[in-house]
């Protein structure tokens, strides 16, 4: 996987969800960081692209869960979100593998 970028629109709805109202470049240098870990980790788990996290393509479900996972590493619990968003995890990836193979069949 190539290198994650955070665009600046997500990082501003990541502060705005975790009720960061600051300006600072560590701050925002730290959550980028771990935006780019859970972007990384969800697309591991459930095979979506990079691309469900923002912009045009977002993909609410992607949003949700990624912003979930922001709230559990700023709190030291990344053990506990992979527990308690199993079912999320396994949720999106279903939806990701139907989506293909519903694409697969009208292309193919």
């Amino acid at each position: 996987m190539s290198a994650i970028e955070v665009s600046d629109e997500l990082l501003s709805e990541a502060k705005n969800y975790l009720d960061i109202t600051w300006a600072d470049d560590t701050t925002d240098n730290k959550l980028k960081g771990s935006i780019r870990r859970g972007i990384a980790f969800i697309v591991r788990k459930t095979g979506v692209e990079t691309s469900a996290f923002s912009g045009d393509s977002a993909d609410p479900s992607a949003q949700e869960l990624l912003f979930a996972y922001l709230l559990y590493d700023r709190a030291g619990a990344v053990d506990q979100f992979k527990t308690n968003y199993l079912s999320d995890i396994n949720s999106l990836r279903d939806a990701k593998a139907v989506t293909d193979y519903a694409n697969a069949k009208t292309t193919g």
